[in-house]
């Protein structure tokens, strides 16, 4: 800075001033911005945070399951959008569900010193997030909740979603209808399973215990347990997917026993060329944006003062009828 002063022929304050966007004349911000670009001259704004009163750092930390799965991206693009629109930088990482690299995460953020962090939990660290709350540091969780008192949360109405499934398949004339469902730490798993179990109660169908398959994770573990639910004496004439890579895995299995005009298939979480395929997959959707959007704002809220109690937010979910899930039951397969 006392080199940009020097070049410019201001003072180390003027600089300052100009650096941080606060009103000085025309001629003299032009000057310093010159001799700015001139010398290479980069803003180090963790030394400027810690001059700062408020110790921001304009920086948000967002742990993901994992930044590849499609919707996991679609939930990053929408905190960056966010984000954006208040001036700050968003940092993100993947746990792959594993606890420890969600730690890792965590403190790392921390470190980095992160105005606020917005997480999809593992649902094995909730004493990590409280910490971090308590610590001054403000938490919201997308997509799942946590048991760490005064946090904020963003959900989809799982159970519900689920739920509506199951009655469609029913009405299809489904009695089968077999679930492929993620870990069981996971709570969005937990719900949507639960959603499967009082739908077929609301139907009054059969919970047949031989065709749910649960602690599942990833498109090759779906895919060898629907190949194994279709092999049974008694196979099931409908699925469930409770995850968009599960839905993947059991639409290949389907696909190498050419079935999937003859087995339905309702997916949770839309798929990007979904709607391609012959039959398209029918899912339940939820809208990325509208989570996004709703877990920033809770978040701005909290670094803006907010102090209430903490805050679920449920959102709904909607159907997309593409013809995989409109499959009627064909009892004599």
């Amino acid at each position: 800075m006392r080199d940009v002063a020097t070049m410019a022929g201001v003072g180390i304050a003027t600089v300052s001033r100009v650096v941080n966007g606060k009103p000085v004349t025309p001629d003299l911000a032009e000057r310093v911005k010159r001799a700015a670009e001139l010398l290479g001259y980069r803003q180090d704004l963790t030394a400027s945070s810690l001059r700062r009163a408020d110790r921001r750092t304009h920086t948000l930390g967002l742990v993901l399951e994992d930044a590849a799965n499609p919707f996991s991206a679609a939930l990053h693009r929408a905190v960056e959008d966010a984000a954006a629109e208040h001036g700050m930088l968003l940092l993100a990482g993947s746990t792959d569900e594993d606890p420890v690299r969600e730690r890792g995460l965590l403190k790392t953020f921390a470190a980095r010193r992160v105005d606020g962090l917005i997480v999809v939990p593992t649902g094995q660290n909730d004493t990590d997030l409280d910490a971090a709350r308590r610590a001054g540091t403000p938490v919201v969780c997308m997509d799942r909740r946590t048991t760490a008192p005064q946090v904020d949360a963003v959900t989809v109405d799982n159970r519900a979603g689920v739920q509506a499934a199951v009655k469609r398949l029913h009405a299809a004339g489904h009695r089968r209808i077999a679930f492929l469902g993620d870990l069981r730490t996971i709570w969005t798993a937990e719900e949507r399973y639960a959603g499967f179990v009082k739908g077929l109660a609301e139907a009054g169908c059969v919970l047949h215990r031989s065709l749910v398959r649960r602690d599942l994770h990833g498109v090759e573990a779906a895919q060898e347990a629907t190949r194994e639910l279709l092999a049974l004496a008694h196979a099931p004439t409908a699925f469930i997917s409770g995850q968009n890579l599960l839905t993947v895995g059991a639409r290949m299995a389907l696909q190498e026993l050419r079935l999937q005009h003859r087995v339905a298939l309702i997916g949770f979480d839309d798929l990007p060329l979904a709607g391609l395929l012959e039959p398209g997959i029918s899912v339940i959707a939820q809208d990325h944006a509208a989570i996004g959007r709703e877990a920033a704002g809770l978040l701005f809220d909290r670094l803006d003062g907010e102090r209430g109690p903490a805050r679920h937010r449920v959102l709904p979910t909607r159907y997309l009828a593409r013809g995989s899930g409109e499959i009627p039951a064909a009892e004599d397969r």
